[in-house]
């Protein structure tokens, strides 16, 4: 059974064209099939996480909300969810992290298919300086995980999007904190990569990875997704409509969701999926 962990600090709640920034992650986890997500956030942010998310009940999921009082390290989320976890694999996704892709749910559902290790993602980037970079052997397996070389191995980051068995908590107990006197991720993954268990799998063409860490990929985050809802007509990082289709909520559930947003583009759109079921209901009767 998988438990997830979602990051997030309060610009989650910044929007990303139509949306709050938090939906995109959460979508994520959910196309994995994730209902349980515990939201890792600052005790100062959580109340405005709780008013924007609730308990998840809307989507069909369950959130827990676990306090992190002092930003010390990606790592130390498996540690302040340990009772969460309770020994289960998980998986854990940066709240200001964007994936796009078709075939996402079946590379997700290959990497939730691991029950022994862990499996991180590698994404082809122009300047790879700025990432944890993966270098590989000749043979394809990974030799090492450097944070921001000066002289990338590889054109491959490491995304923000992390499948770990449940011994992740008890190793990010024995990381040492660095320089900057965090709790690095890098050194929890290297503890996998020196077991012989960490495995990385490489997002191709076809995905769009956005870290939208700084202001100007905040806006390109948003003129990405408007792009692609204006070109298709569809919604990117919609929990309604992908709770509707993985069947954790009803057509009546997701007409009060539309209602709620009323006469906005995202209400017109939960309104337009109604129009297109009832539709396909008065067909099949024929």
């Amino acid at each position: 059974r998988l438990y997830p962990i979602t990051m997030g600090l309060s610009k989650q709640l910044l929007p990303i064209y139509d949306k709050p920034m938090i939906y995109y992650p959460i979508s994520v986890l959910m196309l994995g099939g994730i209902r349980e997500i515990a939201i890792i956030t600052t005790p100062q942010d959580q109340d405005q996480f709780r008013r924007t998310l609730g308990d998840g009940s809307q989507w069909g999921l369950s959130l827990t909300y676990i306090p992190q009082p002092s930003p010390d390290g990606l790592a130390q989320a498996y540690i302040l969810a340990r009772d969460f976890l309770n020994g289960a694999p998980s998986a854990m996704v940066l709240g200001d992290n964007i994936f796009f892709g078709h075939g996402l749910p079946e590379i997700l559902a290959e990497a939730d298919a691991q029950t022994h290790g862990g499996t991180v993602f590698g994404y082809r980037v122009a300047d790879p300086e700025r990432y944890g970079v993966v270098d590989f052997a000749p043979d394809g397996s990974v030799r090492a995980l450097i944070e921001k070389p000066t002289h990338p191995p590889s054109p491959f980051a490491v995304t923000g999007l992390y499948f770990l068995d449940g011994t992740a908590p008890d190793r990010a107990a024995t990381v040492t904190p660095s320089a900057r006197g965090e709790l690095e991720i890098t050194s929890l993954l290297e503890s996998y990569l020196h077991d012989g268990t960490l495995r990385v799998a490489k997002m191709g063409r076809g995905f769009a990875w956005l870290d939208t860490g700084t202001h100007a990929s905040l806006l390109d985050a948003g003129n990405f997704v408007r792009t692609l809802e204006q070109r298709q007509g569809m919604q990117t990082g919609s929990p309604d409509e992908i709770a509707y289709a993985q069947g954790w909520i009803s057509a009546e559930d997701l007409a009060a969701r539309a209602s709620l947003f009323g006469k906005n583009e995202y209400g017109t759109y939960l309104y337009s999926l109604l129009t297109a079921i009832t539709a396909d209901h008065s067909s099949d009767r024929r």
